[in-house]
């Protein structure tokens, strides 16, 4: 017995040490050395002069690098509430919809999935013709149906800006959110909902009573991979906003500000390496803290069902 256990050991240990190898290269050295480089300041690419917490205490004390900060974690908050709102709801119903059985569900599947496989640089430029105010489709189809007074300009008025990102980020990834639900509800047992159908459950009985309550860990992973995927976005906003997260900084995400600060020049908003560095630390920490009290709010929420 404890032969077998340990030849067990060895071969989970044979496909775990190559995954941990490069986890530790590619994430945890870097993480580390952006934490070591948040203490140094200098100009450069390597700051070399070390001046401890300075960074952190002018992040959160002196007003020109706070605003920036706070503004865009409040935009990366909004950005998270609209996109997992997305995600997790229409997904959800989406999900429900193609494991129906009806033809064509299987291509419907396959449909939702398809905006996943683009780059976020080519689904940003997409939105941005088609929200183009001069020659966009999207404009030219509100005016043929009459409702042309409704126009603004999409990406270049703050109250709109940040929700069209939203919805592009959304769009593309709409489908990781519907394969994760179809597969819960897949693992259903179909003598369980036959049996609702059979006591005269409707297709919302079966949501509320069997559905929901079977994929709610489901729910709660694809909310914690939106929350990180969400706060260290950066890609979409350089691609329909620009670097800056224009309009006036309402599209500004922890994850372009982060690229802004520590590679950008002065006169372009840089504020060096070591500060950039010292926003990365921070990122690292709310993405940690946030996956923290998601996994217990899950966690909590799943206890409470099987009681």
């Amino acid at each position: 017995m404890l032969q077998a256990q340990k030849k067990h050991a060895r071969f989970l240990f044979m496909f775990i040490f190559p995954a941990f190898i490069i986890y530790t290269v590619f994430m945890l050295l870097p993480i580390l050395n952006s934490m070591k480089y948040s203490l140094y300041s200098g100009d450069g690419l390597i700051p070399d002069t070390f001046v401890g917490l300075d960074n952190y205490v002018k992040l959160f004390t002196e007003e020109r690098y706070f605003s920036k900060f706070w503004n865009a974690l409040g935009n990366n908050i909004k950005f998270f509430l609209i996109v997992t709102f997305i995600q997790n709801i229409l997904g959800f119903f989406m999900a429900v919809f193609v494991t129906r059985s009806f033809k064509g569900n299987k291509f419907m599947r396959k449909l939702s999935f398809l905006p996943t496989t683009l780059s976020v640089l080519v689904v940003g430029f997409i939105f941005k013709l088609i929200l183009n105010p001069y020659y966009g489709v999207f404009d030219k189809v509100l005016e043929a149906v009459g409702l042309g007074k409704f126009i603004i300009p999409w990406l270049g008025d703050p109250r709109s800006a940040l929700i069209i990102v939203s919805i592009a980020v959304s769009w593309q990834f709409f489908g990781e959110s519907v394969l994760f639900y179809s597969s819960g509800i897949d693992g259903i047992d179909d003598s369980i909902l036959e049996a609702a159908r059979i006591d005269g459950a409707n297709i919302w009985h079966e949501i509320i009573h069997i559905i929901l309550p079977s994929v709610l860990p489901i729910v709660g992973i694809v909310t914690i991979l939106i929350f990180i995927g969400d706060f260290t976005q950066f890609d979409i906003v350089y691609a329909m906003t620009g670097y800056r997260g224009d309009p006036g900084y309402s599209t500004d995400l922890m994850g372009s500000l982060f690229y802004r600060t520590a590679f950008a020049t002065t006169e372009r908003g840089g504020w060096g390496t070591g500060m950039g560095a010292a926003v990365a630390t921070m990122m690292f920490i709310i993405v940690t803290l946030g996956v923290g009290i998601l996994l217990a709010f899950f966690n909590k929420k799943k206890e409470d069902m099987t009681k």
